[in-house]
Protein backbone atom coordinates (compact mmCIF):
# COMPACT_ATOMS: atom_id res chain seq x y z
CA UNK A 1 0.00 0.00 0.00
CA UNK A 2 2.83 2.41 0.81
CA UNK A 3 4.56 1.64 -2.47
CA UNK A 4 1.32 2.24 -4.36
CA UNK A 5 0.79 5.55 -2.56
CA UNK A 6 4.30 6.72 -3.48
CA UNK A 7 3.77 5.75 -7.13
CA UNK A 8 0.45 7.61 -7.22
CA UNK A 9 2.01 10.70 -5.67
CA UNK A 10 4.79 10.56 -8.26
CA UNK A 11 2.34 10.25 -11.14
CA UNK A 12 0.02 12.87 -9.67
CA UNK A 13 2.98 15.27 -9.41
CA UNK A 14 3.55 14.96 -13.13
CA UNK A 15 -0.15 15.59 -13.74
CA UNK A 16 -0.10 18.65 -11.50
CA UNK A 17 2.88 20.05 -13.40
CA UNK A 18 0.80 19.90 -16.57
CA UNK A 19 -2.09 21.52 -14.74
CA UNK A 20 0.21 24.30 -13.48
CA UNK A 21 1.33 25.00 -17.04
CA UNK A 22 -2.33 25.14 -18.01
CA UNK A 23 -3.06 27.82 -15.40
CA UNK A 24 -0.32 29.95 -16.96
CA UNK A 25 -2.16 29.98 -20.30
CA UNK A 26 -4.25 33.20 -20.67
CA UNK A 27 -6.92 31.30 -22.63
CA UNK A 28 -7.54 29.02 -19.64
CA UNK A 29 -7.90 32.00 -17.27
CA UNK A 30 -10.17 33.79 -19.72
CA UNK A 31 -12.38 30.74 -20.00
CA UNK A 32 -12.71 30.49 -16.23
CA UNK A 33 -13.78 34.15 -16.10
CA UNK A 34 -16.55 33.74 -18.67
CA UNK A 35 -20.16 33.19 -17.72
CA UNK A 36 -21.26 29.55 -17.98
CA UNK A 37 -23.41 29.08 -21.06
CA UNK A 38 -23.92 26.16 -23.45
CA UNK A 39 -20.72 26.82 -25.40
CA UNK A 40 -18.43 27.31 -22.40
CA UNK A 41 -20.03 24.31 -20.67
CA UNK A 42 -19.01 22.08 -23.56
CA UNK A 43 -15.49 23.55 -23.55
CA UNK A 44 -15.26 23.01 -19.79
CA UNK A 45 -16.48 19.43 -20.09
CA UNK A 46 -14.00 18.59 -22.85
CA UNK A 47 -11.09 20.30 -21.08
CA UNK A 48 -11.64 18.62 -17.71
CA UNK A 49 -12.53 15.36 -19.44
CA UNK A 50 -9.07 15.43 -21.02
CA UNK A 51 -7.55 16.13 -17.59
CA UNK A 52 -9.46 13.12 -16.26
CA UNK A 53 -8.18 10.90 -19.08
CA UNK A 54 -4.64 12.12 -18.38
CA UNK A 55 -5.22 11.20 -14.74
CA UNK A 56 -6.20 7.69 -15.83
CA UNK A 57 -3.02 7.28 -17.88
CA UNK A 58 -1.04 8.57 -14.89
CA UNK A 59 -2.40 5.69 -12.79
CA UNK A 60 -0.92 2.38 -11.74
CA UNK A 61 -2.23 -1.04 -12.86
CA UNK A 62 -3.14 -3.16 -9.86
CA UNK A 63 -4.01 -6.85 -9.79
CA UNK A 64 -4.15 -9.41 -6.94
CA UNK A 65 -0.57 -10.51 -7.55
CA UNK A 66 1.27 -7.49 -9.05
CA UNK A 67 1.53 -3.75 -9.74
CA UNK A 68 2.46 -2.32 -13.14
CA UNK A 69 3.55 1.33 -13.47
CA UNK A 70 3.54 1.43 -17.28
CA UNK A 71 2.76 4.88 -18.68
CA UNK A 72 0.71 4.04 -21.74
CA UNK A 73 -2.03 1.48 -21.14
CA UNK A 74 -4.31 0.39 -23.99
CA UNK A 75 -6.27 -2.33 -22.23
CA UNK A 76 -6.66 -4.08 -18.89
CA UNK A 77 -7.18 -7.74 -18.06
CA UNK A 78 -10.41 -8.81 -16.38
CA UNK A 79 -8.71 -9.09 -12.97
CA UNK A 80 -6.93 -5.73 -13.19
CA UNK A 81 -7.94 -2.16 -12.36
CA UNK A 82 -6.32 1.28 -12.36
CA UNK A 83 -5.37 3.13 -9.18
CA UNK A 84 -5.67 6.58 -10.79
CA UNK A 85 -5.94 10.37 -10.37
CA UNK A 86 -8.74 10.76 -12.93
CA UNK A 87 -11.16 12.00 -10.28
CA UNK A 88 -9.17 15.26 -9.98
CA UNK A 89 -10.41 16.41 -13.39
CA UNK A 90 -14.00 15.23 -12.82
CA UNK A 91 -14.40 16.81 -9.37
CA UNK A 92 -12.80 20.08 -10.54
CA UNK A 93 -15.19 20.14 -13.51
CA UNK A 94 -18.16 20.00 -11.15
CA UNK A 95 -16.75 22.53 -8.66
CA UNK A 96 -15.78 25.10 -11.30
CA UNK A 97 -18.38 24.52 -14.01
CA UNK A 98 -21.42 23.13 -12.26
CA UNK A 99 -23.41 19.91 -12.53
CA UNK A 100 -23.71 19.84 -16.34
CA UNK A 101 -19.97 20.31 -16.83
CA UNK A 102 -19.23 17.73 -14.13
CA UNK A 103 -21.46 15.14 -15.81
CA UNK A 104 -19.91 15.87 -19.22
CA UNK A 105 -16.33 15.56 -17.98
CA UNK A 106 -17.27 12.45 -16.01
CA UNK A 107 -18.86 10.84 -19.04
CA UNK A 108 -15.77 11.43 -21.21
CA UNK A 109 -13.46 10.10 -18.50
CA UNK A 110 -15.73 7.16 -17.76
CA UNK A 111 -16.12 6.27 -21.43
CA UNK A 112 -12.35 6.17 -21.86
CA UNK A 113 -11.95 4.02 -18.73
CA UNK A 114 -14.72 1.69 -19.94
CA UNK A 115 -12.89 0.99 -23.20
CA UNK A 116 -9.73 0.23 -21.26
CA UNK A 117 -11.67 -2.64 -19.70
CA UNK A 118 -10.60 -4.38 -16.52
CA UNK A 119 -12.48 -5.25 -13.41
CA UNK A 120 -13.82 -1.69 -12.82
CA UNK A 121 -14.47 -0.70 -16.46
CA UNK A 122 -18.28 -1.05 -16.50
CA UNK A 123 -18.69 0.71 -13.14
CA UNK A 124 -16.78 3.77 -14.36
CA UNK A 125 -19.56 4.60 -16.85
CA UNK A 126 -21.76 5.22 -13.82
CA UNK A 127 -19.38 6.41 -11.11
CA UNK A 128 -17.52 9.14 -13.04
CA UNK A 129 -20.66 11.01 -14.30
CA UNK A 130 -22.34 10.59 -10.91
CA UNK A 131 -19.35 12.05 -9.05
CA UNK A 132 -19.22 14.97 -11.51
CA UNK A 133 -22.94 15.58 -10.93
CA UNK A 134 -22.60 15.51 -7.15
CA UNK A 135 -19.55 17.82 -7.25
CA UNK A 136 -21.56 20.32 -9.30
CA UNK A 137 -24.47 20.17 -6.86
CA UNK A 138 -22.15 20.62 -3.87
CA UNK A 139 -20.57 23.66 -5.60
CA UNK A 140 -23.92 25.47 -5.38
CA UNK A 141 -23.38 25.82 -1.65
CA UNK A 142 -20.24 27.86 -2.41
CA UNK A 143 -21.61 29.97 -5.29
CA UNK A 144 -20.55 33.22 -3.59
CA UNK A 145 -16.88 32.20 -3.81
CA UNK A 146 -15.13 32.81 -7.10
CA UNK A 147 -12.93 29.76 -6.47
CA UNK A 148 -13.71 27.32 -3.68
CA UNK A 149 -11.18 27.24 -0.84
CA UNK A 150 -8.53 24.47 -1.10
CA UNK A 151 -9.41 22.98 2.31
CA UNK A 152 -13.07 22.66 1.27
CA UNK A 153 -12.08 21.13 -2.07
CA UNK A 154 -9.86 18.60 -0.28
CA UNK A 155 -12.73 17.63 2.02
CA UNK A 156 -15.01 17.07 -0.98
CA UNK A 157 -12.23 15.13 -2.73
CA UNK A 158 -12.09 12.61 0.13
CA UNK A 159 -15.56 11.28 -0.67
CA UNK A 160 -15.12 10.99 -4.46
CA UNK A 161 -12.86 7.85 -4.52
CA UNK A 162 -14.84 6.31 -1.64
CA UNK A 163 -18.05 6.64 -3.69
CA UNK A 164 -16.35 5.29 -6.82
CA UNK A 165 -14.95 2.24 -5.06
CA UNK A 166 -18.35 1.63 -3.46
CA UNK A 167 -20.02 1.61 -6.88
CA UNK A 168 -17.32 -0.81 -8.04
CA UNK A 169 -18.25 -3.25 -5.26
CA UNK A 170 -21.92 -2.96 -6.25
CA UNK A 171 -21.15 -3.76 -9.90
CA UNK A 172 -18.92 -6.72 -9.00
CA UNK A 173 -21.36 -7.97 -6.32
CA UNK A 174 -18.57 -7.58 -3.77
CA UNK A 175 -16.53 -10.50 -5.04
CA UNK A 176 -13.46 -11.51 -3.11
CA UNK A 177 -11.24 -10.27 -5.92
CA UNK A 178 -12.85 -6.81 -6.01
CA UNK A 179 -12.79 -6.50 -2.23
CA UNK A 180 -9.08 -7.32 -2.21
CA UNK A 181 -8.33 -4.73 -4.89
CA UNK A 182 -10.45 -2.07 -3.14
CA UNK A 183 -8.60 -2.69 0.12
CA UNK A 184 -5.32 -2.37 -1.76
CA UNK A 185 -6.03 0.89 -3.66
CA UNK A 186 -8.62 2.58 -1.42
CA UNK A 187 -6.48 4.53 1.03
CA UNK A 188 -3.81 5.63 -1.53
CA UNK A 189 -6.50 6.87 -3.95
CA UNK A 190 -8.37 8.80 -1.22
CA UNK A 191 -5.18 10.51 -0.04
CA UNK A 192 -3.72 11.35 -3.45
CA UNK A 193 -7.05 12.42 -5.00
CA UNK A 194 -8.04 14.79 -2.16
CA UNK A 195 -4.57 16.33 -1.94
CA UNK A 196 -4.35 16.64 -5.73
CA UNK A 197 -7.71 18.45 -5.89
CA UNK A 198 -6.65 20.86 -3.12
CA UNK A 199 -3.34 21.61 -4.88
CA UNK A 200 -5.07 22.19 -8.24
CA UNK A 201 -7.56 24.60 -6.62
CA UNK A 202 -4.69 26.44 -4.93
CA UNK A 203 -2.94 26.77 -8.30
CA UNK A 204 -6.02 28.34 -9.85
CA UNK A 205 -6.40 30.71 -6.89
CA UNK A 206 -2.79 31.80 -7.20
CA UNK A 207 -3.22 32.40 -10.93
CA UNK A 208 -6.26 34.60 -10.34
CA UNK A 209 -4.57 36.51 -7.52
CA UNK A 210 -1.59 37.22 -9.75
CA UNK A 211 -3.92 38.51 -12.43
CA UNK A 212 -5.85 40.65 -9.94
CA UNK A 213 -2.59 41.98 -8.48
CA UNK A 214 -1.36 42.90 -11.95
CA UNK A 215 -4.69 44.61 -12.64
CA UNK A 216 -4.46 46.58 -9.39
CA UNK A 217 -0.91 47.67 -10.16
CA UNK A 218 -1.88 48.82 -13.65
CA UNK A 219 -4.89 50.65 -12.26
CA UNK A 220 -2.70 52.42 -9.71
CA UNK A 221 -0.22 53.23 -12.45
CA UNK A 222 -2.98 54.65 -14.65
CA UNK A 223 -4.35 56.72 -11.74
CA UNK A 224 -0.90 58.06 -10.85
CA UNK A 225 -0.10 59.07 -14.42
CA UNK A 226 -3.58 60.50 -14.93
CA UNK A 227 -3.15 62.67 -11.81
CA UNK A 228 0.03 64.08 -13.32
CA UNK A 229 -1.48 64.63 -16.78
CA UNK A 230 -4.99 65.88 -15.98
CA UNK A 231 -3.97 69.28 -14.52
CA UNK A 232 -2.42 70.11 -17.89
CA UNK A 233 -5.26 68.76 -20.06
CA UNK A 234 -7.90 70.49 -17.92
CA UNK A 235 -6.34 73.85 -18.81
CA UNK A 236 -7.31 73.21 -22.41
CA UNK A 237 -5.57 71.67 -25.39
CA UNK A 238 -2.74 74.05 -26.25
CA UNK A 239 0.77 73.45 -27.48
CA UNK A 240 2.14 74.12 -23.99
CA UNK A 241 -0.21 71.77 -22.13
CA UNK A 242 0.17 69.12 -24.82
CA UNK A 243 3.97 69.22 -24.60
CA UNK A 244 3.88 68.94 -20.80
CA UNK A 245 1.54 65.93 -21.14
CA UNK A 246 3.75 64.26 -23.75
CA UNK A 247 6.90 64.68 -21.63
CA UNK A 248 5.20 63.09 -18.60
CA UNK A 249 3.85 60.15 -20.60
CA UNK A 250 7.15 59.49 -22.33
CA UNK A 251 8.98 59.44 -19.00
CA UNK A 252 6.45 57.32 -17.11
CA UNK A 253 5.64 54.83 -19.89
CA UNK A 254 9.19 54.56 -21.23
CA UNK A 255 7.93 55.10 -24.75
CA UNK A 256 10.31 56.08 -27.56
CA UNK A 257 8.07 58.93 -28.71
CA UNK A 258 4.80 60.52 -27.64
CA UNK A 259 2.52 62.88 -29.56
CA UNK A 260 -0.57 64.75 -28.41
CA UNK A 261 -3.08 66.12 -30.93
CA UNK A 262 -6.51 67.61 -31.07
CA UNK A 263 -8.91 66.40 -33.75
CA UNK A 264 -7.17 68.33 -36.53
CA UNK A 265 -3.53 69.10 -35.79
CA UNK A 266 -0.47 67.94 -33.89
CA UNK A 267 0.04 69.98 -30.74
CA UNK A 268 3.24 68.35 -29.46
CA UNK A 269 5.64 65.55 -30.40
CA UNK A 270 8.55 64.53 -28.16
CA UNK A 271 11.10 61.77 -28.56
CA UNK A 272 12.13 60.09 -31.82
CA UNK A 273 11.05 62.10 -34.86
CA UNK A 274 10.39 65.32 -32.93
CA UNK A 275 12.36 67.37 -35.47
CA UNK A 276 10.02 66.18 -38.25
CA UNK A 277 6.76 67.03 -36.54
CA UNK A 278 6.28 70.65 -35.59
CA UNK A 279 3.25 71.87 -33.62
CA UNK A 280 0.42 72.93 -35.88
CA UNK A 281 0.84 70.40 -38.67
CA UNK A 282 -2.27 68.48 -39.72
CA UNK A 283 -3.01 65.00 -38.40
CA UNK A 284 -2.35 62.89 -41.50
CA UNK A 285 -1.67 59.28 -40.45
CA UNK A 286 -4.58 57.04 -41.39
CA UNK A 287 -4.46 55.17 -38.08
CA UNK A 288 -4.79 58.49 -36.19
CA UNK A 289 -7.69 59.62 -38.36
CA UNK A 290 -9.39 56.30 -37.75
CA UNK A 291 -9.01 56.71 -33.99
CA UNK A 292 -10.60 60.19 -34.25
CA UNK A 293 -13.49 58.87 -36.37
CA UNK A 294 -14.27 55.80 -34.28
CA UNK A 295 -13.22 57.01 -30.83
CA UNK A 296 -11.57 53.62 -30.26
CA UNK A 297 -7.98 52.72 -29.37
CA UNK A 298 -5.90 51.75 -32.39
CA UNK A 299 -2.78 49.59 -32.31
CA UNK A 300 -0.19 49.54 -35.11
CA UNK A 301 2.25 46.63 -35.02
CA UNK A 302 3.59 46.90 -38.58
CA UNK A 303 6.54 49.13 -39.31
CA UNK A 304 5.23 50.19 -42.74
CA UNK A 305 2.26 51.92 -41.08
CA UNK A 306 4.64 54.27 -39.27
CA UNK A 307 7.30 54.95 -41.90
CA UNK A 308 5.97 58.45 -42.46
CA UNK A 309 6.69 59.27 -38.81
CA UNK A 310 10.22 57.92 -38.52
CA UNK A 311 12.08 54.87 -39.82
CA UNK A 312 13.11 53.87 -36.28
CA UNK A 313 9.51 53.51 -35.05
CA UNK A 314 7.93 50.09 -35.40
CA UNK A 315 4.76 50.08 -33.25
CA UNK A 316 2.21 52.48 -31.80
CA UNK A 317 -0.84 52.70 -29.57
CA UNK A 318 -3.24 55.54 -30.42
CA UNK A 319 -5.45 56.54 -27.45
CA UNK A 320 -8.40 58.86 -28.12
CA UNK A 321 -9.70 60.86 -25.17
CA UNK A 322 -13.15 62.37 -25.05
CA UNK A 323 -15.04 65.28 -23.54
CA UNK A 324 -18.81 64.93 -23.10
CA UNK A 325 -18.85 61.88 -25.36
CA UNK A 326 -17.00 63.53 -28.27
CA UNK A 327 -13.41 62.78 -29.23
CA UNK A 328 -11.34 65.78 -28.17
CA UNK A 329 -7.85 64.60 -29.09
CA UNK A 330 -5.32 61.78 -29.21
CA UNK A 331 -2.40 60.55 -27.17
CA UNK A 332 -0.05 58.62 -29.45
CA UNK A 333 2.53 56.27 -27.88
CA UNK A 334 5.32 55.11 -30.21
CA UNK A 335 7.82 52.26 -29.71
CA UNK A 336 10.78 50.94 -31.68
CA UNK A 337 9.54 47.34 -31.72
CA UNK A 338 6.14 45.59 -31.55
CA UNK A 339 7.61 43.45 -28.75
CA UNK A 340 7.48 46.50 -26.49
CA UNK A 341 3.68 46.57 -26.69
CA UNK A 342 2.73 43.82 -24.28
CA UNK A 343 -0.65 42.93 -22.89
CA UNK A 344 0.16 45.19 -19.94
CA UNK A 345 0.59 48.24 -22.20
CA UNK A 346 -2.67 47.49 -23.99
CA UNK A 347 -4.60 47.10 -20.73
CA UNK A 348 -3.04 50.30 -19.43
CA UNK A 349 -4.06 52.13 -22.61
CA UNK A 350 -7.69 51.05 -22.18
CA UNK A 351 -7.84 52.16 -18.55
CA UNK A 352 -5.93 55.40 -19.10
CA UNK A 353 -8.11 56.45 -22.04
CA UNK A 354 -11.34 55.85 -20.11
CA UNK A 355 -10.01 57.54 -16.98
CA UNK A 356 -8.82 60.68 -18.76
CA UNK A 357 -12.06 60.88 -20.75
CA UNK A 358 -14.25 60.59 -17.67
CA UNK A 359 -12.20 63.12 -15.69
CA UNK A 360 -12.24 65.65 -18.54
CA UNK A 361 -16.00 65.22 -18.87
CA UNK A 362 -16.42 65.76 -15.13
CA UNK A 363 -14.19 68.85 -15.32
CA UNK A 364 -16.35 70.28 -18.12
CA UNK A 365 -19.50 69.58 -16.11
CA UNK A 366 -18.00 71.25 -13.03
CA UNK A 367 -16.98 74.26 -15.08
CA UNK A 368 -20.47 74.57 -16.58
CA UNK A 369 -22.01 74.26 -13.13
CA UNK A 370 -19.71 76.99 -11.81
CA UNK A 371 -20.55 79.25 -14.78
CA UNK A 372 -24.28 78.69 -14.27
CA UNK A 373 -23.93 79.41 -10.57
CA UNK A 374 -21.97 82.59 -11.28
CA UNK A 375 -24.53 83.67 -13.87
CA UNK A 376 -27.31 83.11 -11.35
CA UNK A 377 -25.46 85.14 -8.70
CA UNK A 378 -24.88 88.01 -11.12
CA UNK A 379 -28.53 87.96 -12.13
CA UNK A 380 -29.61 88.15 -8.49
CA UNK A 381 -27.11 90.90 -7.77
CA UNK A 382 -28.20 92.89 -10.82
CA UNK A 383 -31.80 92.91 -9.55
CA UNK A 384 -30.88 94.79 -6.37
CA UNK A 385 -29.58 98.01 -7.89
CA UNK A 386 -32.59 98.69 -10.15
CA UNK A 387 -34.83 97.98 -7.17
CA UNK A 388 -33.03 100.49 -4.94
CA UNK A 389 -32.83 103.00 -7.81
CA UNK A 390 -36.58 102.78 -8.30
CA UNK A 391 -37.23 103.55 -4.63
CA UNK A 392 -34.75 106.46 -4.55
CA UNK A 393 -36.14 108.05 -7.71
CA UNK A 394 -39.60 107.87 -6.19
CA UNK A 395 -38.23 109.73 -3.18
CA UNK A 396 -36.59 112.38 -5.41
CA UNK A 397 -39.85 112.90 -7.32
CA UNK A 398 -41.64 113.47 -4.03
CA UNK A 399 -38.94 115.82 -2.66
CA UNK A 400 -38.80 117.93 -5.84
CA UNK A 401 -42.24 119.33 -5.03
CA UNK A 402 -41.79 119.82 -1.29
CA UNK A 403 -38.03 120.32 -0.80
CA UNK A 404 -36.09 120.99 -4.08
CA UNK A 405 -32.78 121.61 -2.29
CA UNK A 406 -32.98 118.28 -0.50
CA UNK A 407 -33.97 116.67 -3.81
CA UNK A 408 -30.83 118.13 -5.41
CA UNK A 409 -28.60 116.81 -2.62
CA UNK A 410 -30.31 113.45 -2.84
CA UNK A 411 -29.65 113.32 -6.60
CA UNK A 412 -25.94 114.06 -6.00
CA UNK A 413 -25.76 111.32 -3.36
CA UNK A 414 -27.49 108.92 -5.74
CA UNK A 415 -24.91 109.66 -8.42
CA UNK A 416 -22.14 108.93 -5.92
CA UNK A 417 -23.86 105.70 -4.92
CA UNK A 418 -24.21 104.54 -8.53
CA UNK A 419 -20.58 105.37 -9.32
CA UNK A 420 -19.48 103.34 -6.31
CA UNK A 421 -21.68 100.46 -7.42
CA UNK A 422 -20.08 100.47 -10.85
CA UNK A 423 -16.59 100.55 -9.34
CA UNK A 424 -17.29 97.61 -7.03
CA UNK A 425 -15.50 94.44 -8.22
CA UNK A 426 -17.53 92.23 -10.50
CA UNK A 427 -17.10 89.35 -8.12
CA UNK A 428 -19.41 87.28 -5.92
CA UNK A 429 -17.37 88.38 -2.87
CA UNK A 430 -15.85 91.70 -1.78
CA UNK A 431 -13.96 92.85 1.37
CA UNK A 432 -16.17 93.89 4.28
CA UNK A 433 -14.78 97.43 4.32
CA UNK A 434 -16.06 98.03 0.76
CA UNK A 435 -19.50 96.76 1.75
CA UNK A 436 -19.56 99.16 4.73
CA UNK A 437 -18.49 102.10 2.52
CA UNK A 438 -21.28 101.18 0.13
CA UNK A 439 -23.75 101.10 3.03
CA UNK A 440 -22.53 104.51 4.24
CA UNK A 441 -23.31 106.03 0.84
CA UNK A 442 -26.77 104.51 0.92
CA UNK A 443 -27.40 105.88 4.42
CA UNK A 444 -26.33 109.34 3.26
CA UNK A 445 -29.13 109.18 0.70
CA UNK A 446 -31.60 108.01 3.32
CA UNK A 447 -30.51 110.73 5.77
CA UNK A 448 -31.21 113.38 3.13
CA UNK A 449 -34.82 112.26 3.21
CA UNK A 450 -35.37 111.39 6.89
CA UNK A 451 -33.01 114.03 8.34
CA UNK A 452 -32.94 113.55 12.13
CA UNK A 453 -35.75 110.98 12.27
CA UNK A 454 -33.41 107.99 11.91
CA UNK A 455 -30.36 106.82 13.86
CA UNK A 456 -28.11 103.98 12.64
CA UNK A 457 -25.36 102.45 14.77
CA UNK A 458 -22.86 99.77 13.81
CA UNK A 459 -20.60 97.68 16.02
CA UNK A 460 -17.77 95.91 14.14
CA UNK A 461 -15.18 93.65 15.76
CA UNK A 462 -11.58 94.64 14.94
CA UNK A 463 -9.54 92.94 12.18
CA UNK A 464 -12.57 92.04 10.06
CA UNK A 465 -12.00 94.61 7.29
CA UNK A 466 -10.84 92.04 4.72
CA UNK A 467 -13.41 89.33 5.47
CA UNK A 468 -15.11 88.42 2.19
CA UNK A 469 -18.85 89.09 1.96
CA UNK A 470 -21.34 89.08 -0.96
CA UNK A 471 -21.76 92.66 -2.29
CA UNK A 472 -24.97 94.58 -1.55
CA UNK A 473 -25.82 92.35 1.41
CA UNK A 474 -26.13 94.85 4.28
CA UNK A 475 -27.93 97.59 2.34
CA UNK A 476 -31.09 95.56 1.54
CA UNK A 477 -31.33 94.46 5.18
CA UNK A 478 -31.08 98.04 6.46
CA UNK A 479 -33.51 99.15 3.75
CA UNK A 480 -35.96 96.52 4.96
CA UNK A 481 -35.82 97.94 8.50
CA UNK A 482 -36.31 101.50 7.29
CA UNK A 483 -38.97 100.95 4.63
CA UNK A 484 -41.00 98.36 6.49
CA UNK A 485 -40.24 98.77 10.19
CA UNK A 486 -40.58 102.59 10.26
CA UNK A 487 -43.48 102.83 7.85
CA UNK A 488 -45.78 104.19 10.56
CA UNK A 489 -43.07 105.65 12.82
CA UNK A 490 -42.58 109.39 12.38
CA UNK A 491 -39.53 109.72 14.68
CA UNK A 492 -37.22 107.82 16.98
CA UNK A 493 -36.29 105.18 14.44
CA UNK A 494 -33.19 103.25 15.34
CA UNK A 495 -31.22 100.57 13.45
CA UNK A 496 -28.42 98.68 15.15
CA UNK A 497 -25.95 96.62 13.05
CA UNK A 498 -23.62 94.08 14.68
CA UNK A 499 -20.71 92.34 12.97
CA UNK A 500 -18.69 90.04 15.21
CA UNK A 501 -16.49 87.00 14.91
CA UNK A 502 -17.57 83.73 16.55
CA UNK A 503 -15.07 80.96 15.89
CA UNK A 504 -14.47 80.71 12.16
CA UNK A 505 -17.67 82.50 11.17
CA UNK A 506 -18.77 86.12 10.89
CA UNK A 507 -22.08 86.72 12.70
CA UNK A 508 -24.14 89.64 11.29
CA UNK A 509 -27.40 91.00 12.63
CA UNK A 510 -29.56 94.01 11.76
CA UNK A 511 -32.10 95.07 14.43
CA UNK A 512 -34.66 97.87 14.50
CA UNK A 513 -37.25 99.24 16.91
CA UNK A 514 -39.96 99.43 14.30
CA UNK A 515 -43.31 97.73 13.86
CA UNK A 516 -41.95 94.20 13.59
CA UNK A 517 -42.77 91.53 11.00
CA UNK A 518 -46.31 90.13 10.64
CA UNK A 519 -46.45 86.56 11.95
CA UNK A 520 -47.65 85.12 8.64
CA UNK A 521 -44.55 86.57 6.91
CA UNK A 522 -41.87 85.31 9.31
CA UNK A 523 -41.43 81.86 7.72
CA UNK A 524 -41.73 83.19 4.16
CA UNK A 525 -39.43 86.20 4.02
CA UNK A 526 -36.27 85.47 2.06
CA UNK A 527 -37.44 82.10 0.80
CA UNK A 528 -39.74 83.52 -1.91
CA UNK A 529 -39.84 86.95 -3.64
CA UNK A 530 -42.78 88.45 -1.75
CA UNK A 531 -43.91 91.44 -3.76
CA UNK A 532 -46.87 91.89 -1.44
CA UNK A 533 -44.76 92.29 1.69
CA UNK A 534 -43.60 95.78 0.87
CA UNK A 535 -40.86 97.18 -1.34
CA UNK A 536 -38.06 95.06 0.14
CA UNK A 537 -39.51 91.56 -0.38
CA UNK A 538 -37.61 90.91 -3.62
CA UNK A 539 -34.35 92.38 -2.25
CA UNK A 540 -34.43 90.10 0.82
CA UNK A 541 -35.09 87.09 -1.39
CA UNK A 542 -32.11 87.92 -3.61
CA UNK A 543 -29.76 88.41 -0.65
CA UNK A 544 -30.90 85.11 0.86
CA UNK A 545 -30.43 83.19 -2.39
CA UNK A 546 -26.94 84.59 -2.94
CA UNK A 547 -25.93 83.64 0.61
CA UNK A 548 -27.25 80.09 0.14
CA UNK A 549 -25.60 79.66 -3.26
CA UNK A 550 -22.24 80.88 -2.01
CA UNK A 551 -22.10 79.44 1.51
CA UNK A 552 -24.85 76.86 1.86
CA UNK A 553 -28.17 76.70 3.71
CA UNK A 554 -26.48 77.33 7.08
CA UNK A 555 -25.82 80.94 5.92
CA UNK A 556 -29.44 81.73 5.05
CA UNK A 557 -31.25 84.69 6.58
CA UNK A 558 -33.21 84.22 9.81
CA UNK A 559 -36.04 86.56 10.82
CA UNK A 560 -37.57 87.16 14.26
CA UNK A 561 -39.49 89.80 16.17
CA UNK A 562 -37.85 91.34 19.23
CA UNK A 563 -39.73 91.13 22.53
CA UNK A 564 -39.18 94.84 23.16
CA UNK A 565 -40.54 95.69 19.72
CA UNK A 566 -39.08 95.72 16.24
CA UNK A 567 -37.46 93.01 14.17
CA UNK A 568 -34.13 91.24 13.87
CA UNK A 569 -32.52 89.78 10.72
CA UNK A 570 -29.37 87.69 11.16
CA UNK A 571 -27.06 85.39 9.24
CA UNK A 572 -23.52 84.05 9.43
CA UNK A 573 -20.86 83.32 6.82
CA UNK A 574 -17.49 81.56 6.99
CA UNK A 575 -14.58 83.95 7.44
CA UNK A 576 -12.53 84.26 4.25
CA UNK A 577 -9.74 86.82 4.39
CA UNK A 578 -8.74 88.51 1.18
CA UNK A 579 -5.46 90.04 2.39
CA UNK A 580 -4.33 93.16 4.23
CA UNK A 581 -5.68 96.62 3.73
CA UNK A 582 -3.78 99.89 4.08
CA UNK A 583 -6.57 101.83 5.80
CA UNK A 584 -9.25 101.17 8.36
CA UNK A 585 -12.81 100.17 7.57
CA UNK A 586 -15.40 102.90 7.53
CA UNK A 587 -17.47 103.21 10.67
CA UNK A 588 -21.18 103.91 10.91
CA UNK A 589 -22.76 106.10 13.54
CA UNK A 590 -25.48 108.24 12.03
Amino acid sequence: MEQLALLLFERMGMLLILMFIMTRIPLFRTMLDKAIDARTSILYAVLFGIIGIMGTYAGVIVSPDRMDSSFWVTSLASDEMMAHSALIGVVMAGLLGGAFVGVGAGFLTGLHAFFLGGLAGPSYLVSFPLIGLLAGLVARFFYEERIIAPIKAMFIGVFAPILQLGILLVFTTSSEKSIALVNQVGVPMVITTSIGIAIFVAMIQIAFKEEERAGVLETQRALTIAEMVLPHLQQGLTCETAEATAVILMRELQADAVAVTDTERVLAHVGIGAYRHVPGEAVAAEISLQAIRTGKIQTALRRELLQSLHEALGAAIILPFKQSGQTAGLVQLYYRSPKQIRKVEQEFAQGFSKLVSSQLTIAVADKLEALMKEAELRALQAQIHPHFLFNTLNSIVTLIRIDPNNARQLTVKLAQYMRMSLKMPQSPLIPLYQEIEHLNTYLAIIQARFEEQLQVECLVDPNLEMVQIPPSTLQPLVENSIQHGFKKKMSGGRVFITLKQEGDRLQISVEDNGAGIPADYLDKLGSVPMSGSGSTGIGLHNVNQRLINLHGAESSLSFMNRTEGGARVAFSIPIQNGGKRDHEASSINR
